[in-house]
Parts: C-alpha cells; sequence; structure tokens
C-alpha cells in the first residue's frame, strides 16, 4: 500500500464543500482542515503510484474549490498505532 498526503490550497468559503468532495474520492482514505499555510490534507492510501496520478491529477486537483496541492509520497510508516500491530502476537 503506498500512502501520499496531499496538502491542499482551497478557496476558504467553500472549504467544507470541498473537503467532502475530496473525501468521497476512491482511494481517498481521509481529510482533514487544518490550521497553517495549507487549508486541507487529504492522505491517499492506494496500491500504486499509477493510482496516485489517478487520484491526484486526475480526480482531486479537478474538485470545485481546489486552488493547488503539493503532494508528498510515505517512503515508511512509524505510527504507534502501526507498530503496536507489527509487534503484536494476538494475544488480548
Amino acid at each position: 500500500m503506498i500512502t501520499a498526503i496531499v496538502f491542499i490550497q482551497a478557496e476558504v468559503s467553500s472549504i467544507p464543500e470541498t473537503g467532502a468532495a475530496i473525501a468521497d474520492i476512491p482511494g481517498i482514505s481521509e481529510v482533514y482542515s487544518v490550521t497553517g499555510d495549507h487549508d486541507l490534507i487529504a492522505m491517499v492510501r492506494v496500491r500504486d503510484h499509477d493510482e496516485i496520478a489517478s487520484v491526484v491529477a486526475d480526480r482531486l486537483n479537478k474538485v470545485p474549490g481546489v486552488q493547488s496541492t503539493q503532494t508528498q509520497i510515505a517512503f515508511r510508516t512509524f505510527s504507534r498505532h502501526d507498530l503496536e500491530g507489527a509487534f503484536s502476537i494476538g494475544l488480548d
């Protein structure tokens, strides 16, 4: 599974609608409204790099309200949740 993080600049007047429309795109697992330099962050989880292009370039960038995007592809996951699963031996 490939994970990409997409930083999104959106029209301020339509952030909730833009976020909801992005969340409906297959391959988008989560969309967050955030503070700082960006308006939204979308998590893309797909099987291969070609799918990232389909999700981001062909779909997400065309959602009304999206002004620009920056896409970062994750190499490894170090979150506590994923590490706990990796070291779990199945005991409760």
